[in-house]
């Protein structure tokens, strides 16, 4: 079976064993992959659709949400904009990134009928209050009634300056205290990764042999023994689609470990600094059992 799946392009994510052995999560995701692969499906004749005109999700907004998730926050974002609307999830990160909530001026679910919009609207206003003051974020021209409605452009701003006070106190705790740069990390990696007889090393958070994501997985190997699987991992002649699945995997079992990753596997392929850099201070921090 898995040889004819080869065939296909679909052979990811089971082994003969995972098979034999009914690992459901594992069997879904390959069975998932195949259908993605070859749905076996035709499109429709007289198709009305403009699919120019469907929403989509770009890859900033999957970050943020993915995000957000990562840190388990509820309810869970499905759609970044529409489940900000009553500024619940973003008190929660206030939180998460040590700025305090008074949670007394909180409106809680479930909303009036009548006038539930405006209360949602009074969160929305607290939470630009809130990073205007106590956050001390730019937050120019933004009200709560932009967030209450879901605009783009500014919910995104507020969005950012989040993420980014979130990951740097992740560095400030790496550091207690003290100002963590990159070269402090990428002198950790490097130590923990020859500490582990691993082969690989990062030059800095653009070096090219990130793409493969064979640095982040001998670093998780490292941190947590066993955790990674040398099957699933392709380490020669990497095609683009080798390169994607690698780094697919190096993201699920970071976050299986405890490490609280946000970044997306395209971010990892691509080598986006920034994005790589936030990896592997969660690793860092996972590796100190530093980051709770």
């Amino acid at each position: 079976m898995l040889q004819q799946a080869d065939k296909l392009g679909c052979k990811q994510f089971v082994t003969p064993t995972d098979v034999v052995a009914g690992n459901p999560k594992l069997n879904i995701a390959f069975v998932a992959n195949l259908f993605n692969t070859y749905p076996a499906l035709q499109k429709p004749k007289n198709n009305s659709y403009d699919f120019s005109l469907l929403e989509g999700e770009n890859k900033e907004e999957r970050t943020f949400r993915n995000w957000m998730n990562s840190l388990g926050v509820t309810p869970y974002i499905n759609h970044l904009y529409s489940d900000l609307g009553d500024g619940l999830v973003i008190f929660q990160l206030y939180e998460m990134i040590r700025v305090p909530v008074e949670w007394s001026h909180v409106n809680k679910p479930p909303y009036p009928a009548l006038g539930g919009n405006m209360k949602k609207i009074e969160n929305c206003n607290y939470a630009v209050e809130l990073g205007k003051t106590n956050a001390r974020f730019s937050l120019v021209g933004i009200g709560g009634k932009d967030l209450n409605e879901g605009n783009p452009t500014l919910t995104l701003a507020l969005v950012w300056q989040l993420m980014r006070r979130y990951t740097l106190n992740v560095l400030s705790d790496l550091g207690e205290g003290e100002k963590v740069n990159d070269e402090t990390i990428i002198k950790w990696v490097n130590q923990t990764l020859a500490n582990a007889n691993k082969t690989t090393s990062i030059s800095s958070f653009k070096d090219q042999s990130i793409s493969t994501s064979l640095p982040i997985l001998d670093l998780i190997d490292a941190i947590a023994p066993k955790a990674v699987r040398s099957e699933m991992v392709k380490r020669e002649d990497l095609t683009p689609a080798d390169k994607l699945n690698n780094a697919k995997y190096a993201i699920s079992i970071a976050r299986k470990i405890g490490a609280c990753i946000y970044a997306l596997p395209d971010d990892l392929v691509e080598v986006k600094p920034k994005m790589v850099m936030t990896v592997f201070a969660c690793l860092m921090g996972r590796g100190l059992n530093k980051i709770k």
